[in-house]
């Protein structure tokens, strides 16, 4: 099957909006210490320029109040909001609320969507995935938090952590074992509850290498959370009791081709940089564009963003073809490959300007920070290696001689020419 990647005239129009709109009106704002009631008031006319263009919460179908573009459009666009951490939230896509939205959609009852979906969407609300536990990260079947049907209740009992945007969060999706009796694939759902339920207690915002202050500020934190005795009616169930690990798969697959298409926008950013220092910097006799290893790092990075952002693309096209589910290969390399580019091409940008791309001076120390938690969240590299191996090494099977074995090749193409052969023979 041939594969394309290519987009309506229209829609690269949509596309060179946004990268002016980013660059002009979104980008400055990163320069500015701005409290939450100061940042609102600046973004909201912002966002209303957004929906007026039909580009507001693209994730969802248009029937929830999404564009309705798929995944390869999608990824186009969140290479342009990747540039600016803040640009993702003025179009009603960030993390992550745009996930949670996605899993009610996916998962909600008409109910849940009409109370926390849609003004989630509108951007009246914000909320928080709680999964992710001090002795549960990177494999999920260990999660110990439960939930335990009493009457027409269910009542949470666990402790999160990393529980991004809690905080902030007006409601948080909450994912907890329902029944420990069976697979832990099949023995754990998802809950909503509204933030200020009695015995949810927001510990503390974690410091994290991205912002190592108490707080996360504008763009929410990575919270520690406890659920003591948390009562929620079962309404509050999001989609059948054992649905957890289907829905968060359907919630985070779709992410990762957000992330991986988000960092190509850093990752340009930054190789913008590194060449605009490599033409402008003199040292030793001649500029940096001079230099044989900046050359090299030039010509790496262009490579690396190539390759990782075919491979992206690809990974969305898959998904518009077949389904998340069966485009896993292609959406975990694009994880672990555009995680290690948007590391590499940042350090590389850094690296160029010395101590000045080490400085606050530039954007670029935030950056460097920001890009090592890409290696870790929605899964750890190597958990996405060993799957993307498993899966490949399904298709081979063990044998006793290798079967690109030339003495073993050889005679079967003796048998297979033998007349050719016996005729060439007699012929001398």
């Amino acid at each position: 099957m041939a594969w394309d990647f290519s987009t309506e005239p229209e829609f690269e129009a949509q596309l060179e909006w946004m990268r002016g709109f980013v660059r002009d009106e979104i980008m400055p704002l990163e320069t500015l210490d701005l409290d939450r009631d100061t940042f609102g008031r600046i973004t909201a006319p912002l966002k209303e320029q957004v929906k007026e263009r039909g580009l507001w919460a693209a994730h969802l179908p248009p029937e929830l109040g999404g564009g309705g573009f798929g995944q390869v459009r999608l990824g186009l666009m969140h290479e342009i909001l990747g540039q600016c951490r803040f640009a993702p939230g003025v179009f009603g896509n960030q993390a992550p609320d745009s996930g949670n939205a996605e899993l009610l959609a996916i998962g909600g009852s008409p109910e849940q969507k009409e109370r926390w979906m849609h003004p989630l969407l509108r951007g009246e609300l914000r909320s928080c995935f709680s999964m992710t536990e001090p002795g549960a990260g990177a494999d999920p079947t260990l999660l110990s938090t439960r939930a335990v049907r009493d009457g027409d209740d269910y009542v949470i009992n666990g402790h999160k952590w990393f529980s991004s945007n809690a905080s902030n969060a007006d409601f948080l999706i909450v994912m907890a074992v329902t029944d420990p009796d069976v697979s832990a694939y099949q023995g754990s759902s998802m809950f909503i509850v509204p933030v200020e339920t009695p015995g949810v207690q927001i510990v503390r915002d974690i410091p994290v290498m991205d912002h190592p202050t108490v707080t996360g500020k504008l763009y929410g934190g990575h919270a520690e959370v406890l659920y003591t005795d948390v009562r929620v009616p079962v309404e509050n169930l999001v989609g059948n009791p054992g649905d957890g690990f289907r829905l968060a798969q359907q919630r985070l697959g779709p992410g990762r081709i957000h992330h991986a298409m988000r960092w190509l926008g850093q990752s340009k950013r930054a190789f913008d940089m590194l060449c605009e220092r490599a033409v402008s910097r003199y040292t030793h006799g001649s500029v940096l564009a001079d230099k044989q290893m900046v050359q090299d790092w030039v010509a790496s990075s262009a490579a690396e963003m190539q390759a990782a952002r075919l491979l992206t693309l690809h990974a969305a096209w898959t998904m518009d073809q077949v389904g998340a589910s069966n485009a896993r290969v292609e959406i975990a390399m694009i994880k672990y490959w555009g995680a290690r580019v948007l590391h590499d091409v940042i350090d590389r940008a850094v690296q160029v300007h010395g101590s000045l791309g080490f400085s606050g001076d530039l954007p670029l120390e935030e950056m460097y920070r920001a890009a090592r938690a890409a290696r870790i969240y929605d899964g750890p590299d190597e958990v996405h290696k060993a799957s993307v191996a498993r899966r490949i090494l399904r298709g081979y099977q063990p044998v006793d001689t290798p079967t690109e074995h030339v003495p073993t090749r050889a005679e079967a193409a003796r048998r297979k020419f033998a007349d050719y052969l016996e005729a060439a023979t007699a012929d001398l």
